[in-house]
């Protein structure tokens, strides 16, 4: 990187003023927001972004699912741009930052470029992905992965909340249906800021995460039949009992995932009973399990474990189970030479980092499928995220930021 920009460093005040107003939009409850994918809200804070983003000379593009590409001009008209964002959605009860630090850091990098009057070969995209969160149209990562070509447009317009409202229909309503086509677009690179959502970065006393992985991801889905009958009359030595099924299977997860340590976790969190009454057992139980990895061959092993402990289950106990896959994607490595980028500029400005694996799924695992992607994380109190009282500090959104923007100029280049 030129002597110039060694030691350039965004602006905290503005950055931080930019994540409180858009956390104005669509408030939470409890100090939150709750800002779902093509409601009212998200178009409110998409206007919000697009009015900043014009501000800062960006032009706007828009594709057909709803995803926001901001362009800062580069002096190569034929180099591929380098990419740079993540997502405004929020959960129903999310926080200020997750997602959204990674967005509007990406434009404050843009602004400190414009402010120092730097200019680079590559164009430089500030993009904000349509429904990351999946909160309210499932799968998460849709419109990334639309654009990755992992599911079609016809289906992604299809998915439907619990009111059965379509993806397509809500798009079109709130205004934010493009004309481009997803996946059109050349990517140099993709570079994503994002909180760490878990508690090792402020554990270690590390400013900077360097993230070299993703962890791969099942999501299997159990239909337990049992019998309903009364829970008071019926003796125990004649009960067919999806709920006991059930739970022989929560503490058998929990034992595959603690038999394939390091770096492996599996859990449940969401269950239905039928008829799910005080005084009823179950004649029916629904629940997914949740099981990631940084491991491929580790991933499906314990998926295959797990299926077949369960049917063990649940033939003694005379319960019948079905499992279908409803979510999957392989373990994602990042680019080496990316990587690189995010460290170097970590230990040119000075700020401690770690090498990490993200937890959680992001934009940067499908985009990583068309162009070379990496991810660059930021501590938050407590590990705590997907909840109101997600926090982060000033000065950890500033330190990722500023790698941030170190990392992007050195893959787009300066041009003196």
């Amino acid at each position: 990187m030129p002597a110039s920009a060694q030691n350039l460093r965004i602006n905290p005040d503005r950055l931080w003023q930019s994540l409180m107003e858009m956390a104005e939009i669509g408030p939470g409850i409890a100090g939150g927001n709750n800002r779902q994918t093509l409601t009212d809200a998200d178009s409110e804070g998409r206007h919000l972004f697009q009015t900043w983003c014009e501000a800062a000379g960006l032009s706007m593009g828009v594709d057909k699912m709803g995803t926001m590409f901001a362009t800062r001009a580069g002096e190569d008209p034929d180099a591929d741009p380098v990419y740079v964002g993540s997502h405004l959605d929020t959960q129903p009860t999310g926080g200020k930052y997750d997602g959204v630090l990674g967005v509007l850091g990406a434009l404050e990098a843009v602004r400190t470029l414009n402010d120092l009057g730097i200019k680079t070969k590559h164009p430089i995209v500030v993009t904000n992905w349509a429904n990351e969160e999946g909160a309210r149209f499932a799968p998460a990562m849709l419109a990334s992965g639309v654009f990755a070509g992992q599911h079609s447009l016809e289906h992604a317009y299809s998915r439907q909340d619990l009111d059965g409202k379509t993806y397509g229909e809500e798009l079109e309503r709130i205004g934010w249906k493009g004309d481009e086509e997803p996946g059109a677009r050349k990517m140099a690179a993709y570079y994503e800021l994002h909180i760490e959502q878990g508690p090792i970065l402020e554990a270690e006393g590390k400013d900077i995460g360097v993230v070299t992985h993703c962890q791969g991801l099942w999501w299997l889905e159990f239909t337990l039949t049992g019998r309903e009958a009364h829970t008071g009359s019926t003796p125990m030595a004649m009960r067919v009992n999806a709920g006991l099924a059930m739970a022989r299977i929560l503490e058998m997860v929990e034992e595959v995932a603690m038999d394939n340590q390091p770096n492996a976790v599996g859990g449940v969190g969401q269950m239905t009973f039928t008829p799910n009454s005080r005084n009823v057992l179950p004649g029916s139980v629904v629940f997914t399990v949740d099981i990631r990895t940084p491991d491929l061959d580790k991933l499906n092993r314990m998926r295959a474990d797990i299926e077949a402990r369960a049917q063990e289950i649940c033939k003694a106990l005379e319960v019948g189970c079905t499992i279908e896959a409803v979510g999957h994607f392989d373990p994602v490595t990042f680019d080496g030479d990316l990587v690189t980028t995010v460290r170097d500029a970590a230990e040119r400005l000075g700020y401690s980092h770690l090498d990490i694996v993200s937890g959680a799924g992001h934009d940067a695992c499908w985009a990583a499928q068309v162009a070379p992607a990496t991810m660059i994380m930021c501590p938050c109190v407590n590990g705590i995220s997907h909840n109101e009282a997600e926090e982060i500090s000033k000065d950890w959104a500033t330190a990722g930021t500023d790698v941030l923007c170190h990392a992007v100029l050195q893959r787009a280049q300066i041009v003196e």
